[in-house]
C-alpha cells in the first residue's frame, strides 16, 4: 500500500516543501510528564497500554491536545516486534526493557521467527483509532527501530552501557551477524508496512545505541541493513525520519543509509549537518533537552540561537531530543515570542490565556513558544 496524500506542514518540511511555520513535535511527547498520561498508567504496564489500541489511542492524542504540535507519534514500544520473533520481553522497575532468551549463538538465531509480523496488529488498531480521531487535524508518526539498536538490545538482554557482547559476536562471527540483521529487516519492513497500511504518514527510524560505534564500524556492520530496511519503508511512499543517537562523528554515513528526514541531536552543530549532506534532506532537530535545566536567559539564547541557524533553511522541523519527563521540572514558567518580541511571559495558566499561545512553536512568521 502506497500512502494517501495529506496536507500537513509536517509532510511538507519531511518531503522539503515551503511551509508556514516551523512544524514542532517531541520524542516521547506521550509520557510521564502529562498528569492524563500517569493516570492511565497507575492502572496498566507498559506493555497492557501498548497491546490495548484504546489506551494506546488515547495516550497518543494527549499531546496533541494539549500542546497542538504538528504530528502525533503513536504510542508503542520500540522492542514490541521481538516478541513475535519468539523473544520474552519485560519490563523491570529500574531497570526498564528485559529480554529473558537473549540472542547469543547460532541456534538462538536459527530460532527467530519472522513470518509473525501480524501479531503486531494491535499497533496498526491504535493507530486507526488515532487517525479516526485526529479526523485530519495532524499526521500520525509511526516507528521502529534500526536494525543495530534492535539487535543490541537482542543481544544484551536489555540496554547496555559498553555493548561488549554485541560487539564480541559482531567482530567474532560476521556471517551471524548478517542472519541476526537480516532476520530483523526481515521483521522491521513488514512492521512499518502495517503501520502505513493503517494510517502512518510517516515512519521515524530509531538508532538509539548507534553512538556505541565508530565510523568504519558503522559502514560495515549497520549501514547496510539500515539502507535495506529504509528502502523498503519508502516503497510504501511515506517519508522516512532516520535519527541515530551520538552519530555526530559519522553523520554523512549515516545519511548515506537513506532517509528523507535526518534527524540529529544536540552534539552536532546543526549548519555542519546541514552541509555534511550537501542539503539533500530535510533535518530534524536539535535542541539539548537538558538544556531546560538552564536559567531561562541561557535557555532563551540557545532558542533564538537556533532559529538564527535555521531561519534561512526553511526545510527544518524543530524537535527536543528525547526526555519530555524533563519538561514537567520546568513547565512551571512560559515565555512567548513574536517576531523576537516577547508577548507573554508568566505560569502555563496566564500565559495560555493568550489566544496566539499555540498556533504554532518556533514559527519564523507567527508566535512561538519556548519553555
Amino acid at each position: 500500500m502506497r500512502v494517501a496524500p495529506m496536507t500537513s506542514r509536517f509532510l511538507d518540511a519531511c518531503r522539503r516543501r515551503p511551509t508556514d511555520v516551523r512544524p514542532v513535535w517531541f520524542m516521547r511527547q506521550a509520557g510521564r510528564y502529562l498528569r492524563q498520561y500517569r493516570q492511565i498508567r497507575e492502572k496498566h504496564t507498559i506493555l497492557e497500554m501498548c497491546k490495548r489500541p484504546d489506551l494506546a489511542a488515547t495516550v497518543t492524542l494527549q499531546p496533541v491536545e494539549l500542546l497542538d504540535v504538528d504530528a502525533a507519534i503513536i504510542f508503542a514500544d520500540l522492542l514490541l516486534p521481538v516478541v513475535p520473533m519468539g523473544l520474552k520481553l519485560r519490563y523491570a522497575a529500574g531497570e526498564g526493557p528485559v529480554i529473558d532468551n537473549p540472542v547469543r549463538t547460532s541456534d538462538d538465531v536459527d530460532s527467530l521467527s519472522t513470518a509473525n509480523t501480524d501479531d503486531l496488529g494491535y499497533v496498526g488498531q491504535a493507530i486507526q483509532v488515532a487517525v479516526r480521531a485526529l479526523a485530519g487535524k495532524v499526521p500520525v508518526i509511526g516507528f521502529v527501530g534500526a536494525p543495530f539498536t534492535m539487535a543490541s538490545y537482542m543481544i544484551e538482554a536489555g540496554a547496555s552501557r559498553n555493548f561488549i557482547r554485541t560487539k564480541k559476536l559482531m567482530y567474532s562471527d560476521e556471517t551471524l551477524w548478517r542472519r541476526l540483521m537480516g532476520k530483523i529487516v526481515d521483521v522491521l519492513a513488514p512492521f512499518a508496512h502495517l503501520q502505513v497500511t493503517a494510517g502512518a504518514r510517516a515512519i521515524q527510524v530509531f538508532d538509539s545505541w548507534v553512538g556505541a560505534l565508530g565510523s568504519d564500524d558503522y559502514v560495515r556492520f549497520a549501514a547496510p541493513y539500515s539502507r535495506a530496511l529504509i528502502e523498503r519503508i519508502r516503497s510504501t511512499g511515506a517519508p522516512v525520519i532516520h535519527f541515530g543517537t551520538g552519530a555526530s562523528g559519522f553523520f554523512k554515513e549515516l545519511h548515506a543509509a537513506g532517509g528523507d528526514v535526518m534527524g540529529v541531536d544536540w552534539r552536532i552543530n546543526i549548519d555542519q549537518a546541514w552541509m555534511d549532506i550537501s542539503y539533500r534532506s530535510a533535518i530534524q532537530g536539535n535542541l539539548d533537552p537538558v538544556a531546560l535545566f538552564a536559567p531561562l536567559p541561557e535557555l532563551r539564547a540557545k532558542v533564538h540561537e537556533l532559529l538564527k541557524r535555521i531561519a534561512a533553511q526553511g526545510l527544518t522541523i524543530l524537535i527536543i531530543d528525547h526526555d519530555m519527563a524533563m519538561v514537567e521540572q520546568v513547565a512551571d514558567y512560559i515565555t512567548v515570542l513574536n517576531f523576537g518580541r516577547r508577548i507573554a511571559d508568566g505560569t502555563p495558566s496566564e500565559v495560555l490565556r493568550h489566544p496566539d499561545v499555540i498556533t504554532a512553536y518556533l514559527g519564523e512568521e507567527h508566535p512561538a513558544l519556548s519553555r
